[in-house]
């Protein structure tokens, strides 16, 4: 076969090849069209709940004492006693003796006073007899000469008085010593100022002390406080916060404390009892003081559990988590955390569509928000599902069914 005819054959095929593709194509059924339903998106909703009583405000922060001081002797000498609880964790009650000094020399010091102290008092006794014999003989003398002239009159050297007020002066100045040589004594016996535990202590029998040598450290045992910063917000719930008085007793704004002691959960009973008068200046929030009556008292399970190892005791140096009983407005709502989108507004569902509502938040927690607006109680508010809403979108929710 000639190159010719091949090339003829080949362009023979094509043509052919395309022809029947087109017959095809031309015989094939027009696709039927349908019209698509609109894509409704499917979306997370939590409830909208009326709150009613306090809004509980939560916050943060570490025990530490209600009091502690250092210990340090007023005077100095050989330790000869020790207190065995006297001790880093022990307790101790208010005028216990912790330790003593020896008191040899302070009791020397006392009988010394005492015995010039007795000679003053002797001297005194012979200055006011001379002085009342000098006016005596001031007075004869006088009459013998016909002075009329009064004793007032008459030179205080001659009527013995300078003598006399010296020697009140000299016992006045011996008792003093007195007083102040029992005072050392009594000091040789350092006692605890309040019912209290030993943070520290570096004292032993046989060791020299120095006045005003701090040798322990000691917080008191009846009350603790939890340093709790707050926002402006969160401050403004309180109720007259303002107005308290630091230790005037007023209870009235109530708190919880929330402390962990193994895999249990234990609260205690406390109160607020004033507010720091600066903001920090780091946090530029407001430190707001709650204080814990009896700390060292067994714990309550917060959840009924209770940790192996016992109830334990409220430990200065703990974090721990608090609750404050807050203002009660009048209409409040509670919401999921997860439902409030920036610019503080909520996406609630009303008749299967958005109704964008605008919110004050009143307080956050972990997994609610407390806040007041035009909410609905019952009604949903979207929590997840879509990032973007318009007022009036229809949604589907878990109680229309499954998309």
């Amino acid at each position: 076969m000639s190159r010719a005819s091949s090339i003829l054959i080949s362009i023979a095929i094509i043509v052919f090849s395309v022809g029947l593709a087109a017959l095809l194509v031309s015989l094939s059924p027009e696709p039927t069209r349908t019209e698509q339903p609109p894509q409704i998106p499917f979306v997370q909703t939590g409830p909208v709940a009326a709150g009613s009583g306090p809004i509980p405000i939560f916050g943060s922060g570490t025990v530490r004492p209600g009091a502690e001081v250092d210990i340090v002797p007023q005077v100095g000498g050989r330790v000869v006693w020790v207190d065995p609880g006297f001790k880093s964790g022990g307790r101790v009650t208010a005028g216990q003796s912790m330790f003593r000094i020896e008191e040899v020399h302070y009791r020397f010091r006392v009988q010394e006073a005492e015995a010039i102290l007795s000679a003053s008092r002797v001297a005194l006794l012979k200055e006011q007899e001379q002085a009342s014999i000098a006016r005596s003989q001031y007075e004869l003398y006088a009459g013998k000469q016909g002075d009329e002239a009064s004793p007032s009159d008459t030179n205080p050297l001659t009527l013995r008085e300078p003598q006399l007020n010296a020697a009140r002066a000299a016992l006045n100045r011996d008792e003093a010593r007195l007083a102040d040589a029992r005072l050392a004594l009594s000091r040789t016996r350092i006692t605890a100022p309040f019912n209290g535990l030993v943070r520290e202590e570096s004292v032993d029998r046989g060791q020299i002390v120095n006045p005003g040598q701090p040798v322990g450290r000691l917080f008191a045992a009846d009350a603790v406080e939890v340093v709790v910063p707050l926002t402006d917000a969160a401050a403004a719930l309180v109720p007259d916060l303002w107005l308290l008085k630091a230790g005037d007793g007023n209870r009235d704004v109530g708190a919880r404390v929330f402390a962990r002691h193994g895999d249990a959960k234990y609260d205690w009973e406390g109160y607020v009892d004033r507010a720091e008068a600066a903001l920090d200046e780091q946090t530029r929030t407001i430190d707001v003081i709650v204080r814990v009556p009896d700390p060292f008292s067994a714990g309550v399970p917060a959840n009924g559990n209770a940790s192996p190892g016992g109830h334990p005791p409220l430990m200065v140096g703990k974090f721990v988590l608090v609750e404050i009983e807050g203002m009660a407005p009048e209409r409040y709502f509670r919401i999921p955390r997860a439902s409030l989108k920036p610019g503080d507004e909520v996406w609630m569902v009303k008749g299967g569509v958005v109704d964008i509502v605008p919110v004050r938040v009143l307080q956050r927690s972990n997994d609610e928000a407390y806040v007041t607006g035009s909410l609905e109680h019952g009604l949903g508010v979207i929590t997840g599902g879509i990032h973007f809403a318009t007022e009036g979108m229809p949604v589907q929710t878990e109680t229309d069914g499954s998309p």
